[in-house]
């Protein structure tokens, strides 16, 4: 059994069933002497009920998601930069049913990235219910900067919880883990996108591992895609 290392990362704060991210600080962005306004995104809310093949219930709710966007200190096209928050929670009607929630953003240079927000209860992202039907060419940790050329998209995960293994090594892991009900929320977190000449856009996912006594499976839900300029 994993066991959760009581450090953590300085901008990662853990509780059982509930997951705070924030980063603190924020640069003023100048480009050629003149200041760049923000653009606030206001993204709206979800609640969705699946039902799993045991016929365990599984409710996932998306609240307070935005985006606070502005270039970088590049001050060209070529450079964006984003600040999003957002919160899920999760339930289940077995309340011993073990929950594993992993959120992030699917980031595009030149590609669009659906629709309406969606939900799926498989294995994998379903494009036919109008989940991003997109490669994803790289991974990132929130904070870090990515570069996206013409028909790449990057994978930006926003959990990053550290354990140690079964022989005494440091791990690392992307879903938050509880029974029953839970939540994970996140404030703030960077995302860097470099070398884009065209349109960016983004968009939020969770990624729910539910595991009952007699099922195991995967429900995703994608929110509504959203433009990085």
């Amino acid at each position: 059994m994993k066991k959760i290392l009581p450090t953590r990362f300085s901008r990662n704060a853990c509780r059982a069933g509930a997951l705070t991210v924030g980063v603190l600080a924020s640069v003023p962005l100048l480009g050629q002497g003149v200041a760049h306004a923000d653009t606030d995104v206001r993204l709206p809310n979800q609640t969705v009920t699946k039902t799993l093949a045991d016929g365990t219930k599984v409710t996932i709710a998306r609240t307070n998601e935005r985006a606070r966007i502005n270039p970088s200190l590049g001050g060209t096209p070529l450079h964006r930069n984003a600040w999003v928050s957002g919160r899920y929670d999760v339930k289940s009607s077995d309340k011993k049913a073990r929950l594993g929630v992993g959120s992030g953003y699917i980031v595009g240079c030149q590609l669009t990235l659906g629709g309406k927000s969606t939900t799926t209860a498989t294995g994998k992202p379903d494009t036919s219910a109008g989940a991003p039907e997109v490669a994803i060419t790289g991974t990132a940790q929130t904070g870090a900067a990515v570069t996206l050329g013409p028909g790449q998209a990057a994978n930006y995960v926003i959990n990053d919880i550290e354990y140690q293994d079964e022989f005494g090594s440091r791990a690392h892991e992307s879903a938050v883990k509880f029974r029953g009900e839970g939540a994970v929320a996140y404030t703030n977190e960077t995302m860097m996108i470099n070398g884009c000449a065209g349109y960016a856009q983004a968009r939020s996912y969770a990624k729910v591992v539910v595991q009952t006594e007699r099922t195991t499976q995967v429900v995703w839900l994608y929110g509504k895609p959203f433009s990085l300029g």
